[in-house]
């Protein structure tokens, strides 16, 4: 089982979605976001990056994580990301509709790209169905695996980049489930940590 280490903003939500214990057991350390840049990231396989982060503090420590990737490391980057500190990011802010599914004939706009990859072993395309604040154009060889209708990426893996692989989505599970609210968070949750944890990412 790969070891995971987490960051923690200490918002409320963070302290949810961090803690609660059928989470919690994949977590082998939280990381105190501003203690980040003097902490050795070195014994982790794996970081989560949640959303909702303060992101000065994230960019004084991008080169960090930019590392730790070099070095093999796997970055989970939930939610939007308004500052550039993911290799090659490409976003694009959108509106968000967030009671799409109350129109008449609803659809999500979300398409799986990859049926045949692994995570989709752990989560179906409803468990990653809640809204989306935006979409990414990745680089070159990444792969898409959930998308919007035309083309953006909403969930996509970078193994171009770096020497190490990017986990990038729009979606903010972690802050949903950490708010008491859209239960489709915990069902992808439920999932992505297992397949984060021992999947083939």
């Amino acid at each position: 089982m790969r070891k995971i280490a987490a960051l923690y903003g200490g918002s409320s939500q963070h302290f949810r979605s961090l803690n609660e214990p059928k989470y919690r057991k994949y977590y082998d350390r939280l990381i105190y976001l501003p203690d980040l840049e003097n902490t050795s990231l070195d014994e982790f396989d794996a970081l989560v990056v949640p959303s909702q982060l303060h992101m000065g503090l994230v960019m004084k420590s991008r080169e960090k994580i930019k590392q730790f990737a070099e070095k093999g490391g796997i970055v989970v980057a939930f939610g939007p990301q308004p500052r550039e500190w993911i290799p090659g990011q490409n976003w694009e802010l959108r509106p968000t509709n967030f009671w799409w599914w109350l129109d008449k004939n609803a659809k999500s706009g979300l398409v799986l790209q990859k049926p045949d990859y692994d995570l989709f072993s752990y989560i179906t395309l409803a468990d990653a169905t809640w809204h989306q604040h935006g979409v990414y154009w990745p680089p070159e060889g990444a792969e898409v695996l959930i998308s919007t209708e035309d083309g953006g990426a909403v969930l996509y893996v970078d193994k171009v980049s770096t020497a190490g692989t990017w986990i990038v989505t729009t979606l903010d599970p972690d802050f949903h489930f950490g708010s008491y609210f859209m239960p489709a968070t915990e069902r992808f949750l439920d999932g992505f940590l297992p397949w984060l944890a021992e999947g083939n990412v």
